[in-house]
């Protein structure tokens, strides 16, 4: 793999640690915007929107700019987004950076993972852009764990920073060693779009969002519940956090193997698995050990079902640009859906266990949106799935 791949992990690694982070310091934000819970769980909401309305049309415009002058440009316009959150003076202030930095990450992903593609042999791309993709992985395992600690022991605002400078680093290494080339990836807006004719690309697009929802309705949280109900300590949090980081790798890691051979049996399998952990959870939340065990195997199935997810819909609609990016989009949405809906239960009163419920409803609408497909036989759902590309 050329160094460059590595360097390109490092930016999806800074982006989606803008993501998180916020999560981990909800309490400080809290306080310093004398806002609620709820209302700081918005500002996940607000990244993931902006990456929802964004990713699609950034894609095909920067699709006829040469790819590293577009990601130095994203580098950009995220460095000023994540640099205004540091100095964001009130929660508006902050809820405008958030959408700068979401928009332009949502970008950034696409672009990254094509420049990899253009870096290896035709059957290295997969490895490649699993390795970019990693980036998005090890941010929940040291991401934002870090951020976490720095915004306890030096304040909020330096977290922000620091991902601040790392983006801007890794753009100043990207404007020295990453090749510059004329060309532009055109696509066939057409052929891109002839896929969406597809109703089970819609369905596997809906059970994508409502795994993402079902997880991020609880993962936004996981900071005030482990605290205020379970009993954790602040300093416990990070802690607690790389944990669940450390179990979305492992789970992805195992999950990826298998996805090509077992993709729905997975997706099938992790949802039953993601809504017995979340009610557990729930209905266990002052059980500090039943806590971490729900916190494990959240973490197992949730997120790390992205490569299943992935691979269902490239069985069902190919590989265009335009069908994966969309994908991505309604990942996207499922943060926003699951952060907000936790929200809301927190404001209506129903305490602040009530987003790991509203996880498992849409877990459960997520079982659903797969019995139409574990109905037929294996031949037939192979040929509902699968185009000729």
């Amino acid at each position: 793999m050329p160094s460059i791949i590595y360097l390109l992990a490092l930016v999806i690694f800074a982006m989606t640690t803008s993501e998180f982070m916020v999560a981990g310091m909800m309490n400080e934000l809290a306080n310093e915007f004398k806002a609620s819970i709820s209302s700081i769980g918005y500002l996940i909401t607000g990244y993931a929107g902006a990456m929802v309305v964004g990713g699609p049309i950034l894609t095909a415009t920067l699709l006829q700019i040469r790819r590293k002058q577009a990601l130095l440009a994203l580098i950009v316009v995220f460095f000023l987004g994540q640099s205004l959150g540091a100095l964001a003076w009130n929660y508006d202030s902050m809820m405008i950076a958030r959408i700068i930095t979401g928009i332009a990450s949502s970008a950034a992903f696409g672009v990254s993972v094509s420049i990899s593609a253009t870096l290896v042999q035709p059957n290295a791309r997969g490895k490649a852009a699993s390795i970019v993709l990693a980036g998005l992985m090890i941010a929940t395992v040291l991401g934002l764990p870090m951020t976490t600690i720095i915004s306890q022991h030096v304040g909020w605002r330096s977290s922000f920073w620091a991902v601040a400078f790392l983006v801007l680093l890794s753009g100043i290494m990207i404007q020295w060693l990453l090749p510059s080339s004329s060309r532009t990836n055109q696509m066939n807006l057409k052929q891109e779009l002839a896929g969406f004719k597809n109703p089970h690309l819609w369905s596997a697009y809906a059970t994508s969002m409502l795994i993402i929802g079902g997880t991020f309705a609880a993962f936004s949280y996981f900071t005030p519940i482990l605290t205020d109900v379970t009993g954790f300590t602040d300093a416990s949090i990070p802690y607690l956090l790389a944990l669940y980081g450390l179990a979305t790798v492992i789970g992805n890691i195992v999950i990826g193997k298998f996805a090509d051979q077992y993709t729905m049996p997975i997706l099938l399998l992790g949802l039953v698995l993601l809504l017995a952990s979340l009610v557990l959870f729930a209905a266990g939340a002052e059980n500090q050990l039943v806590a971490v065990i729900s916190i494990l195997f959240i973490g197992v199935t949730g997120v790390a079902m992205n490569p299943a997810m992935i691979t269902r819909v490239m069985k069902t609609a190919g590989s265009g640009t335009m069908v994966n990016t969309v994908h991505t989009s309604f990942i996207t949405f499922g943060v926003a859906v699951g952060s907000s809906l936790g929200g809301i239960g927190i404001s209506a009163g129903y305490g602040l266990t009530s987003p790991l419920w509203v996880g498992a409803g849409l877990s459960v609408l997520g079982i659903v949106s797969l019995i139409p497909y574990l109905r037929i036989g294996k031949r037939s759902r192979t040929t509902d799935e699968e185009v000729t590309l």
